[in-house]
């Protein structure tokens, strides 16, 4: 039986059940991405629901000056494929040995005797095999030859007709428009990483961190203050964070990830974490003193739980 998500072509099911299939790079699994899928689902009937995608952006092996930081790691976007609705996702290592197939190869190898696909959808723009030679056209070609249909992905906007697109995604993120973000995705940004020891200066200011390795998966948004939900061992709790080298003391060079979980004390060194970052608050900046930013930061969590529906958690009563 094939697993529902394969690397490479030793993968491929290679058997007579028939498919729908789409292609793409499918950065981030975006709102457009999802309403392919959903598209997809609907009309499959007994087909299989296939997504074919590669391990990197291509430019990382065609142009690797211009290759942009991929929204989400490979394992976050095939799970996040699945749960969009595809049966299989067939994550293609993208090589230099792949970039040079003909169109021909990608067809016959992939789509015919790898999918049997009797239909499939791209975007208007597909291009695929060396230098670029496959388009839309030859791609209707080759399904007249081989029995698939060839179906155009309409582009899905926003507001004021704004196309959704994985590079517009990453400079709302850069520039701190969280919701512009969210709204393009569908869903709250998400960064997945373990957590490491850190200076441990929340600690002493009454608001122990856990510190996130700086190889997070998942794209890291703008410096700021964020409010979150921190996932880990299933358990989702409030959490304000904070991105970027921590100015107040100036010796943090790297840019950091740390978040504060709200109302409990766990043990987190070792574990991997998930941050989903619902609104940015306000930007980083460097306070005249520890005391002044441990101030700060008691605001910064009033607001952040006003945001995340968190009341904080009554006083014991003193005792007369």
């Amino acid at each position: 039986m094939t697993p529902p998500v394969v690397l490479g072509l030793d993968g491929l099911p290679l058997d007579d059940r028939r498919s729908i299939v789409t292609i793409g790079k499918f950065d981030g699994v975006h709102r457009g991405h999802r309403a392919v899928l959903a598209s997809m689902r609907e009309r499959a009937g007994d087909a299989r629901v296939a997504v074919v995608t590669f391990d990197r952006h291509p430019a990382a092996v065609l142009a690797p000056e211009r290759a942009p930081t991929p929204l989400l790691s490979v394992a976050q976007k095939t799970e996040e494929l699945m749960a969009a609705g595809a049966d299989l996702v067939v994550v293609l290592p993208f090589t230099a040995e792949f970039a040079a197939w003909s169109p021909d190869d990608f067809v016959t190898r992939v789509l015919v005797d790898g999918l049997r696909a009797n239909e499939v959808l791209v975007g208007s723009d597909f291009r695929y095999g060396a230098h670029g030679a496959g388009t839309v056209d030859t791609l209707r070609d080759e399904g007249e030859r081989f029995g698939f249909t060839v179906s155009i992905v309409d582009d899905v906007c926003v507001h004021d007709g704004q196309r959704v697109s994985s590079t517009g995604i990453r400079a709302a993120l850069d520039a701190g428009r969280l919701d512009e973000a969210t709204d393009a995705l569908g869903r709250h940004p998400r960064i997945r990483s373990l957590v490491v020891p850190g200076h441990q200066r929340g600690r002493d200011l009454g608001y122990p961190t856990a510190n996130l390795a700086h190889n997070a998966e998942g794209y890291i948004p703008a410096d700021g203050v964020y409010a979150t939900w921190l996932h880990v061992d299933g358990v989702r709790y409030p959490a304000a964070t904070s991105v970027g080298n921590n100015p107040t003391f100036g010796d943090v060079l790297d840019k950091t990830v740390e978040a504060h979980a709200m109302d409990v004390s766990l043990d987190l060194y070792g574990k991997t974490v998930e941050l989903e970052f619902v609104r940015w608050m306000r930007g980083m900046r460097k306070f005249a003193s520890a005391d002044a930013l441990a101030t700060q930061m008691g605001l910064d969590e009033l607001e952040i739980r006003e945001v995340l529906g968190v009341t904080a958690p009554e006083e014991p009563a003193a005792r007369t």
